[in-house]
């Protein structure tokens, strides 16, 4: 089937708007109206990644509202990364990026699945180590005692997503160093064996290392996100991670009460 007759069967079969489709919006700007309809859209799987939107001629067209409502609105979901706009060839819903908590901690294992997709992992080094200097530091214990070190990449539907790099207190977690790591998840058995009380972030912006590039099958060059962590249960401090993610795939994301609890 030509490709212009196939996109267009897929836009019949999948909907425009209607002429009454901004018809009970409430009295704000026309352009978040229109904004919103095109994400209930998107968030509804109606519009797939890489499904064309309307032009701003056919949502002038559809909706009746004027072409600078319809630009404003395209321009800021463009703007939000919501679609993308490709000059000479129209919108498209873009592909949503993996998302991972800024100022919590959460097991990588429940954000993948909580997207409906596929979560594996390998171990690429579980070891005793003699703390460093800057282990010892992090840990909070001394110069050459025993810490477990473990390097783990995480795999979504397939799809590296994270190197985890951690170090952890033999005295929080003595088992560590036993458990499976394929079948559970470092965040899993350190928070069942040692309750968080209180956890530190860093977070940069890094070109990853030539190993941390391969194992997450990107280029030296690729831009990655970084989270350094440190957690602690009661006084101890448990774990000192850096969580590694590829920046075109993942998003940090955090929210913030600024109300005053009384």
């Amino acid at each position: 089937m030509n490709k212009s007759v196939e996109g267009g069967a897929v836009k019949a079969r999948q909907g425009a708007f209607g002429a009454d489709a901004l018809q009970g919006t409430d009295s704000g700007p026309l352009y978040v109206a229109v904004k919103r309809l095109i994400h209930e859209r998107i968030d509804s799987g109606v519009w797939p990644p890489n499904f064309r939107v309307p032009s701003e001629n056919e949502l002038v067209s559809e909706l009746g509202v004027s072409r600078m409502t319809a630009n404003r609105a395209l321009r800021e979901l463009a703007n939000e990364g919501i679609i993308k706009r490709v000059q000479g060839v129209g919108s498209f819903v873009a592909e949503r990026k993996g998302g991972t908590a800024l100022f919590e901690v959460r097991n990588i294992a429940d954000e993948i699945r909580k997207r409906g997709h596929a979560h594996t992992a390998e171990i690429i080094r579980m070891q005793r180590d003699a703390a460093a200097p800057e282990i010892s530091d992090a840990l909070g214990i001394g110069i050459g005692e025993v810490v477990f070190h473990s390097i783990i990449v995480h795999f979504e539907n397939g799809v590296p997503a994270q190197v985890e790099d951690r170090y952890v207190n033999p005295g929080v977690a003595p088992d560590y160093a036993d458990q499976d790591f394929t079948q559970t998840t470092p965040y899993a058995y350190l928070t069942a064996v040692a309750p968080l009380s209180q956890a530190e972030h860093v977070v940069e912006a890094v070109l990853p290392q030539a190993w941390e590039a391969k194992l997450l099958a990107i280029s030296p060059a690729d831009p990655c996100l970084l989270i350094r962590r440190r957690t602690w249960s009661a006084a101890r401090c448990v774990t000192a991670v850096r969580l590694l993610y590829p920046g075109a795939r993942y998003r940090m994301e955090g929210f913030f009460n600024t109300q005053s609890r009384g």
